[in-house]
């Protein structure tokens, strides 16, 4: 959601960006544009005095730019904060023992993990994202139990297999996990 989220802001930034540069360059290099556009002169500047100056005296006015503004700027925070603050991990450092190492997709261990852990007896579904730093990564795990399942067995089984068989695969002295459980909604059986 994140990327798809940047890529869109980013592209309508830019493109706000290129097409005010573009009328800009080209009204300064002496193309005509209607009159209802930002400039129409070469010696035209982007906002005139009686522009700059029309609705300070509004009592609403500085208030509304204030508000905008305090809007733009805490947007602007979050999305820096939602980019800095990385949710998952994107690759994992696996130890060969020459020295040197490899790097594992992060999604790929994920996915092979919640393949092992679907396949544990009792579990519907699984979903996994890994975090933390790429040398000690940490597992989040949430298992859809099915009816009959009992949940101390199947954590007991998602450690001891899963979660140990993706540790020892990738090298990793230890892989914490934190794991959350729900069970499969069904209805009620009737008795007779």
């Amino acid at each position: 959601m994140l990327r798809i989220v940047n890529r869109v802001l980013l592209g309508l930034g830019g493109l706000a960006l290129v097409v005010i540069g573009g009328s800009v360059l080209a009204v300064g290099l002496g193309a005509s544009w209607p009159s209802w556009w930002i400039h129409d002169d070469r010696h035209d500047v982007l906002l005139s005095h009686a522009e700059r100056t029309h609705w300070r005296d509004d009592a609403w006015w500085w208030p509304t730019v204030l508000a905008v503004l305090a809007a733009v700027v805490l947007l602007a925070l979050w999305w820096l904060a939602a980019v800095l603050r990385r949710r998952r991990l994107a690759e994992v450092l696996v130890d060969t023992g020459d020295g040197e190492g490899a790097l594992l997709r992060g999604r790929a261990m994920e996915s092979a993990v919640a393949g092992e852990a679907t396949r544990l007896d009792g579990v519907e579904r699984a979903q996994v994202t890994l975090t933390g730093r790429r040398t000690a990564p940490e597992a989040r795990v949430q298992l859809l139990l099915q009816p009959h399942a009992a949940p101390g067995n199947a954590v007991h089984r998602l450690t001891t297999e899963a979660l140990a068989n993706a540790r020892d695969s990738a090298g990793l002295k230890s892989l914490p996990a934190e794991v959350d459980l729900r069970a499969v909604k069904h209805r009620a059986e009737r008795v007779n």
